[in-house]
């Protein structure tokens, strides 16, 4: 299972216990859907960033060019 894929299982089931712990504080059903609606987004978002490719340390994207003697 690749990383995104398990973080972002994880922050479904934290998305999941927050709604139901806003169930039981009798919070309007409207505003726990908006709420893990938006904790998905930001859950996909942050996934994405953490395991997204990174870039080469020196910045460049073409190969170094050889010397011309």
């Amino acid at each position: 299972m690749s990383s995104f894929a398990t973080y972002l299982i994880g922050f479904l089931i934290l998305t999941i216990a927050l709604g139901i712990a806003a169930y039981l504080l009798n919070i309007p059903s409207m505003w726990i859907v908006v709420g893990v609606v938006a904790l998905i987004g930001i859950g996909v978002l942050m996934a994405t960033n953490r395991t997204k490719m990174r870039d080469p340390a020196d910045g460049s994207t073409r190969p170094p060019s050889s010397p011309t003697g």
